[in-house]
């Protein structure tokens, strides 16, 4: 008998009603998150830095600022920035508030669930999506919500996710999806970074191989991995180029929907649970993780 999976199968259910939500935070916060012209650093552990990634990248792309993002262990000190985005679901990452101590002066906002946590101290302000907050180690909806909100602020609409994440949490998991070697993740421009958090989700739900890479760069060696056994998912979509008929005359199973790229990181999540189901693991508690990294 497998037991877990409860909370974050729920979790995953509830993402509709958070990114609804997650438009009004947006405008009722927009004095705080990072102003058109801002050079913006933004920075995470985990999830929260592959989120980091796609916001720094839509942020910059649609002409917002010049923004990069950073694992929080790996900011590059003495570089300038007019803001600092901080995404720590719990409030209590060790490196990222170290790193906030450390920029003091710097003008900082964080995005977190927990409103009381230590970050409170260490950032000048927060943004709460306490709605959103998650009981599973496994982040899910804390994630898309941090970047709905964030694509809000930027001012893309949220009813196109919202039309295709009902298509995702509807979509049919087939048994012939449930253990592939490797799953591969691809993306381009702010989609490399869901990419990347795709990834981690077989990884650390179902313990699967899993990776990532931006699509074009795939062809650079990681392709030598791929056969009849592989999954090859193009978050958002086929790429142009005709990597998509590559990958399937090498005999791999090929995603490619156009989705919205986040409804469609949807998908994997449940395909990250179904798999760690199968194998009789609980994906409320991977293995060897907890609910937030505090170093003493």
């Amino acid at each position: 008998m497998v037991l877990g999976g409860g909370h974050v199968l729920k979790e995953i259910d509830s993402q509709g009603d958070c990114w609804r939500r997650a438009s009004q935070v947006a405008h009722e916060n927009a004095g705080v998150l990072p102003r058109d012209g801002d050079r913006v650093a933004v920075v995470g552990c985990g999830t929260s830095w592959f989120m980091a990634q796609a916001y720094a990248a839509l942020r910059e792309a649609s002409g917002h600022g010049e923004t990069d993002a950073f694992a929080a262990s790996e900011f590059p000190e003495g570089r300038s920035y007019d803001r600092v985005l901080a995404i720590t679901r719990s409030g209590t990452t060790t490196e990222v508030l170290q790193l906030l101590d450390r920029l003091r002066g710097v003008p900082a906002t964080a995005v977190t669930a927990v409103p009381d946590a230590e970050v409170a101290d260490a950032a000048d302000e927060l943004v709460v999506l306490d709605f959103a907050d998650e009981r599973s180690v496994v982040q899910t909806r804390f994630a898309t919500t941090a970047l709905t909100m964030l694509r809000a602020h930027l001012g893309a609409p949220v009813d196109q996710a919202l039309a295709d994440l009902e298509h995702a949490l509807a979509w049919p998991i087939g048994d012939d999806l449930l253990e592939r070697r490797p799953y591969t993740f691809l993306g381009t421009g702010w989609t490399t970074g869901l990419a990347q958090e795709a990834a981690l989700k077989m990884r650390e739900a179902s313990l699967s191989w899993a990776d990532a890479y931006p699509a074009m760069d795939y062809r650079h060696g990681p392709v030598s991995l791929t056969d009849g056994a592989s999954l090859v998912w193009f978050l958002g979509g086929l790429v142009p180029g005709g990597l998509g008929e590559e990958v399937t005359a090498l005999g791999a199973t090929v995603v490619a929907d156009p989705l919205d790229p986040v409804a469609d990181l949807v998908r994997v999540q449940r395909l990250a649970v179904a798999a760690a189901l199968a194998k009789g693991f609980d994906p409320d508690r991977p293995r060897n993780l907890t609910r937030s990294v505090i170093l003493s």
